[in-house]
């Protein structure tokens, strides 16, 4: 059996105490990794601001090399990498539409090479015979990754890279129930990076609050659920941190009476339950004109009944496992509850028997808005189809959430598409598509669902801090 160790200042570092990580397709056990206390965070945030000292002078060019040999690297230990994240996770190496561990671990690659495309010029305000003024942007200090068990490698690509380029160094701490590829990633990056340009704790139970109260952290950024989030807000604010929060999302689709049913049906049903329901933004309220709601009930239903659920190690799989009994509990939860206001489960519903966290893909039509199935977010493989027939009622009923991460509209008519997303209380709306999130296109909810947006140029600024420069002329 495997048994991990902390990474503080390019150095393996052993603990007390371990826990164990469980694969969730068999409930086995697949390694075990280190507590860390205060003293290892203490030791870690100081390896972080030591190496800031020089990191944060490094010119832009050699920070760009370093990140593109991070991305050699990955690419690598792709094979090594993937199966990491299947015992872990559970998504299948390849699952349905491809977007299995290894779409994880290609979207890794593609993240850190497109990032480095990207630049922080200095932008003029002012520049005449009086005054020029120029716009620097400088980095922080000591950012805070606190990341969770869904894509658990893909998002701390996400955090940890933008980070580096800008010229901060970084203490991540991966979720305690899937950091063994997050783990193996910053053993890699430290054959590459600087000591402690990266590094990495793990632990269960408290640890998060500890690095979000850390005086020497001087940002956050987490992905994960709206309550956690908040309590994010609340801990870095006696230290001004700044925070960027992706959480929570109960993402609507309106699917409009113009469309080709069969056409569109393969997307929601992909975009519906990539990795098994476990994304934040994909698809989780389905509202269906009645005129087309039987259609796509049936449609959706025959793909449903026809993918093979398993262990994601295994050939041939399309979808893995829940990746944990709590979370697996819920997914059960609000599946009683729907059938308890008269749901109608089109498929799945029942529990799967035998070792693992297995719930079937499943379907339940005829319940609206006021189940729990429809109002919050299930964050498994269960649908809900809704019916309706009033456009301007359902923009309404879509934005009455609490949550406001993504949303997509369905319809033969952009125009009318392009309307109705406008209405729409989210950070991102598709049309025709869902939970197609890109590295060039800022990504972040409103309301509940989280601050600041990731990705892009605006996502690599808000590793930044703004400094004006005045030069007086006369």
């Amino acid at each position: 059996m495997a048994q991990y160790s902390l990474i503080i200042d390019g150095k393996k570092v052993d603990t007390q105490d371990y826990f164990d990580v469980l694969n969730p397709a068999t409930e086995a056990l697949v390694a075990q990794c280190p507590v860390a206390k205060q003293e290892h965070l203490d030791q870690a945030v100081a390896a972080a601001q030591k190496a800031f000292k020089t990191w944060s002078k490094v010119d832009m060019a050699t920070r760009k090399q370093k990140i593109n040999e991070v991305a050699d690297k990955i690419e690598a230990h792709f094979d090594e990498l993937a199966a990491l994240i299947t015992q872990e996770q559970g998504k299948p190496i390849q699952g349905f539409a491809g977007l299995g561990s290894g779409f994880e671990v290609g979207g890794c690659v593609a993240w850190c090479r497109y990032t480095t495309t990207l630049d922080l010029p200095v932008a003029v305000l002012q520049d005449d015979d009086e005054c020029r003024v120029e716009l620097h942007r400088k980095p922080l200090g000591v950012v805070g990754s606190i990341t969770p068990w869904n894509w658990p490698l893909m998002i701390g690509i996400w955090h940890v890279i933008p980070a580096i380029m800008t010229g901060n160094t970084v203490v991540i701490k991966p979720s305690s129930m899937t950091p063994l590829s997050t783990i193996r990633f910053v053993e890699l990056a430290n054959e590459v990076l600087p000591a402690g340009v990266l590094n990495i704790v793990t632990g269960e139970g408290g640890l998060g609050r500890l690095i979000t109260s850390h005086p020497g952290i001087q940002k956050i950024v987490f992905t994960g659920s709206t309550p956690t989030g908040k309590g994010i807000m609340k801990s870095a604010a006696d230290t001004l941190k700044k925070v960027t929060l992706e959480l929570g999302g109960n993402d609507a689709g309106i699917v409009l009476p113009d469309v080709d049913v069969n056409a569109i049906a393969p997307k929601i049903f992909a975009t519906s339950f990539i990795n098994s329901g476990q994304t934040c933004a994909a698809l989780k309220r389905l509202y269906v004109h009645d005129s087309i709601y039987d259609d796509m009930c049936a449609a959706l239903t025959q793909f449903a009944e026809n993918v093979k659920m398993g262990n994601g190690m295994d050939d041939g799989i399309d979808f893995g496992p829940v990746q944990n009994r709590a979370q697996l509990d819920i997914v059960r939860e609000l599946a009683d509850a729907a059938r308890a206001d008269g749901g109608r489960f089109l498929v799945g519903g029942k529990a799967m028997s035998g070792p693992g966290y297995f719930y079937p893909l499943t379907l339940v039509a005829d319940v609206t808005d006021g189940c729990r199935l429809v109002d919050e977010e299930q964050f498994g493989p269960i649908l809900p189809i809704i019916k309706y027939s009033d456009i301007d009622e359902v923009i309404e009923r879509s934005n009455n959430n609490p949550n406001g991460l993504g949303g997509s509209v369905w319809s033969n008519d952009i125009d009318k598409a392009k309307a109705i997303a406008a209405r729409m209380e989210c950070g991102s709306v598709w049309i025709n598509g869902h939970a197609l999130v890109k590295p060039h296109v800022p990504f972040g909810g409103v309301k509940d669902s989280g601050l600041g947006v990731e990705f892009g140029q605006i996502g690599l600024e808000e590793y930044t801090n703004v400094q004006a420069v005045h030069i007086e002329k006369a």
